[in-house]
């Protein structure tokens, strides 16, 4: 049985990180994963500055076969790409976060999932890429941020879209007041 009277039901196996985590750990994991989370605000709303800010001035990126260098060159790259999109929407999730020497460093996995729509004026498509972010990490002036990221494909797809006449009207976060636009 699988009561409270069993080794399997206890404070230590169901709650482990409110029982016996360091604050400073909690805190640390916190910020990265507002790092991640702001990281896709910015590529989304075309924020280059805050872009920026996701990776330290020397942090370098690569996406296997798209693009090596600096991340400031990738936000460059990026948002030129994405400029040629009608919108993109970028997630990530099952964020899990390893911290080393003393909280100053750490390490992350983070599966990502981006949906970039082309123009639709004449039917256009929906790319959707899922894979997954391999990022290290230091905190350096109190500020948490990427030293150097992989980023490991895992699929890609297209997905045709239905002329503007022949699908239903959403109206955007934006325009009904709720988020600021793109720009």
């Amino acid at each position: 049985a699988h009561g409270e009277g069993s080794p399997l039901w206890s404070r230590s196996t169901l709650w482990p990180v409110s029982v016996q985590a360091d604050p400073n750990a909690v805190a640390a994991k916190q910020a990265i994963t507002e790092v991640l989370f702001r990281y896709c605000r910015a590529l989304d709303r075309m924020d280059e500055q805050l872009a920026y800010s996701v990776w330290h001035p020397d942090g370098t990126a690569h996406y296997s076969g798209l693009f090596e260098g600096s991340g400031r060159c990738f936000v460059d790259w990026v948002n030129e790409l994405h400029e040629e999109m009608e919108s993109t929407s970028h997630q990530v999730t099952n964020v899990l976060i390893e911290l080393a020497e003393g909280g100053r460093h750490a390490v992350s996995e983070a599966y990502v999932t981006v949906r970039m729509r082309t123009s639709v004026e004449h039917a256009g498509f929906d790319i959707v890429g899922v894979g997954r972010y391999l990022d290290e990490w230091s905190c350096r002036d109190g500020r948490w941020a990427i030293d150097h990221r992989r980023y490991v494909g895992d699929f890609i797809t297209t997905v045709p879209v239905p002329a503007p006449d022949d699908r239903p009207h959403v109206e955007p976060a934006a325009v009904v007041g709720l988020l600021d636009s793109r720009r």
